[in-house]
Formats: C-alpha cells, structure tokens, sequence
C-alpha cells in the first residue's frame, strides 16, 4: 500500500469483529475503530470473484455515495469513539459479501480499477 499525505503509517483502521450475521430486512451496522487523524473514511463491498465497489465515504463529516447511490446504505462517524459505521437499513441476501473499511481510497481509476490492500474487513453473511 502507498501511504499519501495525510495518511501516516500510524494511522490504523480495525473491523469491531471479522463477521456479522443477519436476517433478512433486519439492519445491520458494521463498525470499524480507528487510530490517527483522519480526513475520510471509505466503505467497499466486494462478491466473490469480484473487485471491491465503492459504497460510501465521509469526507470532513460530509457523507459522498456511490454513482449511483446504493440503496439502503448509510454511514455513521462518531469522531469522539474514533470510529465509523456502515449502516444496512435492511438487509438482504444480496448483501452477503465482504466489507472493507479505509482510511483512503482502495479503488481508483476510471475504467480500469487499480486495486490496493485494504486496510479492515468485515464478512457479512445471511
């Protein structure tokens, strides 16, 4: 991983736990713990035999969605825990992937996707 301004060695980001289970329409919150000063905070989805997909993003306390946006995705930065949540508002079978939390952005390019080690995961499973 390259590390850019703004994003020190120091600065870490940990899943709360490696899985979580859910019923379907029940809502789900995945939350990662973080250390450092962060700018923006990054949640990606990835199926298998896929690459991760943008979700969301908090940037300065300002939410940023995919384009276009995912439905039923929320996301929650509580600065004085440290820490970032991805919210489900109601889950379903489709939503069973892995989800990546970061303190930078883990995919770019336009039409070819550079991937990059992501920094925290979550295995969502129904």
């Amino acid at each position: 991983m390259t590390l850019t301004q703004g994003n020190r060695a120091k600065d870490v980001i940990t899943p709360y736990s490696d899985a979580v289970f859910a019923t379907e329409t029940e809502s789900v919150k995945l939350s990662c713990n973080y250390t450092g000063s962060v700018d923006s905070l990054h949640w990606y989805r990835e199926y298998a035999g896929s690459q991760p997909q943008f979700l969301i993003l908090d940037y300065y306390g300002t939410p940023t969605h995919a384009n276009p946006p995912v439905s039923g995705i929320s996301i929650s930065h509580r600065k004085q825990d440290n820490s970032v949540d991805l919210i489900i508002s109601s889950a379903a079978v489709s939503d069973s992937a892995l989800y990546y939390c970061a303190l930078q952005p883990t995919v770019t390019g336009n039409t070819q996707h550079t991937i990059q080690e992501p920094d925290s995961l979550y295995s969502l499973q129904s």
